[in-house]
């Protein structure tokens, strides 16, 4: 027996390499300073914790209904029309387990076998596989780092064909900490094919207002979740917000998939919405203090910025004055820096020459992280 060819197809998520190799190394001692993962350092609010304790407490621990609680779907409706402006309606969305779910069961409503998707190089590097492994095939447009690494809409318009079925956006993004204006969003929306936002950053925005996909058309896909904003990366709990025509299919694969996402943490999920604000903006205000030092030092090293990442908690700072082999670069930081860095490659095969920054990581820390690359690359 072997595996199904399907799984072949499927690439390997370089950064979990690099941090793989980092337990590695401080499983025999050496301290490593991470800046190479995507998670937020800080403690989930307290108000979340308390609210699945009494989640528990109080027998919330069966199925929930396929779709996610009511409340909490009503409370992601309160938060969009909040912070955007923007009428969904509750049966408009459906909580899963993560993000990730989500995005499986976006694509798997959305595409025939051979339907094709646009996304961004550099871009999350998970999209091209969930779009593979839903039947559809990837194509890649450049986003360069001269246009602040946004899509430029003539350059979409002259790839797409009639089995282009969506467009693959995020924003704030992974790994560019780009923030699209609403002028750029309203333009992806009126080239033709269905946009499919991942706004899992949402809320870490730190030059003005980050738009959501939903200001410009009521037809995108929505996937977003409580990981990025919340610090609840190990709670598991997103959600995704789609059409109503396609909702009923939807929902029929996460019956069979899923059944529905964990009943405590869709409580925990609504007391983030209603009652952690303020630890929001504490978070928001420290990723700010953070993303400032990290682009000031990364330019004092000789790493090239051109644009300055607005959101998420990431820089792509280019390092080509290092090497032009970014994964081999990363490791030879990890290695002799003791450092923990993300090959640009693991992006896309135009961030190669890149490396990107996490600055989800206590000032001292990215202080301590960058002096060891200084060090170990101007010596």
């Amino acid at each position: 027996m072997q595996p199904a060819s399907r799984t072949g197809q499927i690439k390997p998520f370089m950064v979990m390499d690099v941090l793989e190799a980092a337990k590695k190394l401080e499983a025999q001692g050496t301290h490593i300073v991470h800046l190479e993962i995507g998670e937020p350092d800080f403690d989930t609010p307290k108000c979340v914790k308390e609210a699945a304790c009494r989640a528990m407490d109080s027998g919330e621990t069966h199925y929930t209904h396929s779709l996610g609680l009511q409340e909490l779907r009503e409370a992601i409706c309160t938060d969009y029309e909040t912070n955007y402006g923007v009428a969904v309606d509750p049966d408009q969305i459906l909580v899963t387990s993560g993000t990730s779910p989500a995005m499986l069961l976006c694509f798997a409503v959305l595409l025939e076998p051979g339907d094709e998707v646009v996304i961004s190089d550099p871009g999350y590097a998970c999209y091209a596989n969930f779009i593979t492994f839903a039947g559809g095939v990837p194509v890649t447009v450049k986003v360069r780092e001269e246009d602040g690494f946004q899509y430029r809409t003539e350059a979409i318009k002259e790839i797409c064909t009639p089995r282009t079925k969506g467009i693959m956006i995020n924003s704030p993004a992974n790994p560019t900490g780009t923030v699209l204006s609403l002028q750029g969003l309203q333009e992806l929306a009126s080239s033709g094919p269905a946009i499919i936002s991942d706004e899992i950053y949402q809320g870490l925005s730190y030059a003005g207002h980050a738009p959501s996909i939903l200001e410009v058309t009521d037809q995108a896909f929505v996937l977003n979740g409580f990981s990025k904003l919340y610090a609840m990366t190990g709670w598991r709990l997103g959600y995704l917000i789609a059409p109503k025509r396609f909702i009923r299919e939807i929902q029929k694969l996460a019956q069979n998939l899923y059944i529905c996402a964990g009943s405590v943490v869709q409580w925990a999920g609504l007391a983030a919405l209603k009652e952690a604000q303020a630890d929001v903006q504490t978070m928001v205000s420290t990723y700010d203090q953070r993303r400032r030092f990290m682009i000031r030092r990364l330019r004092e090293i000789g790493f090239g910025i051109s644009t300055e990442p607005t959101g998420a908690f990431y820089v792509l700072a280019n390092a080509r004055n290092f090497g032009q082999d970014s994964y081999q670069l990363a490791f030879d930081i990890l290695r002799r820096a003791k450092v923990g860095v993300t090959p640009g490659v693991d992006f896309g095969v135009n961030a190669e020459g890149y490396l990107r920054f996490s600055y989800a990581n206590s000032l001292d820390h990215i202080a301590e992280g960058l002096d060891r690359i200084d060090k170990y690359l101007n010596g």
